[in-house]
């Protein structure tokens, strides 16, 4: 996969394909983006759950806070990561490990070795890309 260009169509069919996002690294702090992608995606009909150990218990916008995405008690279709290029890593291996589809890295996040890790265990994989920005801009 080229992780420098998505067809739109490739990226649209992946929006339209997920119920589930967990997004990890969620923010309580509504001056956060990963708050206001949290709300988009709630906005937009996603069933949405919040990873944040520190707030683990508690809810953002609405939604349920977990520890970790091991601790999300139904299965996770997509997992948006808020989190540096370095620290996605962890990110992506608990994706793998807890069964999701679709790995998101949001913008200004790109870990290669990562994402050929997840490809390798057959999910799908965005780099530097937002599903907030993403789906306005395809029209879904």
């Amino acid at each position: 996969m080229n992780h420098d260009s998505y067809d739109d169509a490739w990226i649209a069919g992946i929006l339209q394909s997920v119920r589930t996002v967990a997004v990890v690294g969620a923010s309580a702090n509504p001056d956060r983006a990963s708050f206001h992608v949290l709300e988009f995606l709630v906005r937009k009909g996603f069933d949405v759950v919040a990873i944040n150990p520190g707030l683990a218990g508690k809810e953002i916008a609405g939604r349920p806070v977990y520890a970790t995405l091991a601790d999300v008690p139904h299965p996770i279709d997509m997992v948006d990561v808020f989190r540096n290029s370095e620290a996605a890593g962890a990110a992506v291996d608990e994706a793998v490990a807890v069964g999701a589809k679709v790995v998101w890295l949001q913008l200004g996040v790109r870990n290669d070795a990562a994402a050929a890790r997840a490809e390798a265990a057959g999910l799908k994989v965005v780099m530097n890309r937002c599903p907030a920005i993403e789906m306005p801009r395809l029209g879904l």
